[in-house]
């Protein structure tokens, strides 16, 4: 049994148990699939950040803790934004934090959870954030992570409930594993979201789409498309063809 993180808290979901590089012109070509869709309007936002915990993942956690304040001073610029914290790691171990507005103390969450070893869980991660959005609905979910260990099929079916309930999945793989590109691709397509792949040693590509996202979730297409920069590769992606 994994041992708790007493530094975060924790969502349970039934039983008791924890919850479950791109080019400029592939950036620019994201941040354009979302016109005609909805979403949220200004106000207060709220956005799933979720993220892979295992191993591998130590430079992007180290980098995702540095630039989860850009996220809420974009957002901010719009509306407010709440964001909810999700990782997984270590064998079965999948842990959601309360909903937080305040980018110190998502900071302090982050900080104090340490990489371990174990396989990917996005099928938890998907569960929970289908949970969370049928109490409250939840702008936008972002994912970080460089690979997959799940039958993607399994996966598909998963996203496909969260486009029906207008969760919007932004999916940004480091590395250029074609299988995980392939999975997180269509993972991003089913829920009406968006993919890119970014390179850990140029933070700032990963910063500009969390910007975006974040802009999405507190102001939706509208404020999207105001926007502009890396925006442009978002809304093509989200577009309806």
């Amino acid at each position: 049994m994994a041992t708790e993180d007493k530094k975060i808290p924790v969502n349970r979901g039934e039983g008791g148990q924890p919850v479950e590089t791109s080019s400029k012109g592939e950036i620019d070509a994201f941040l354009t699939q979302a016109r005609s869709l909805g979403g949220p309007v200004g106000g207060r936002g709220r956005l799933i950040f979720a993220l892979d915990a295992t191993m591998s993942r130590q430079p992007t956690w180290d980098t995702a803790c540095r630039l989860q304040a850009e996220m809420f001073q974009e957002a901010g610029k719009i509306g407010s934004l709440d964001v909810q914290l999700v990782y997984y790691r270590g064998f079965n171990e999948c842990r959601a934090s309360k909903w937080v507005s305040d980018t110190t103390e998502l900071r302090d969450l982050m900080t104090g959870i340490q990489v371990r070893g174990g396989h990917t869980q996005i099928g938890k991660v998907l569960n929970h954030a289908r949970r969370e959005t049928k109490k409250r609905k939840v702008g936008a979910m972002v994912f970080v992570g460089d690979a997959l260990e799940e039958p993607v099929d399994s996966l598909a079916a998963k996203a496909g409930e969260l486009g029906l309930l207008g969760l919007r999945t932004f999916v940004f793989q480091e590395g250029r594993d074609a299988t995980v590109e392939r999975g997180f691709r269509e993972i991003a397509r089913l829920t009406g979201g968006a993919y890119a792949r970014f390179d850990i040693n140029a933070a700032g590509q990963l910063a500009e789409l969390l910007r975006a996202a974040a802009v999405y979730a507190v102001g939706g297409l509208e404020a999207l498309e105001n926007r502009g920069g890396g925006s442009r590769l978002l809304l093509e992606q989200m577009r309806p063809r």
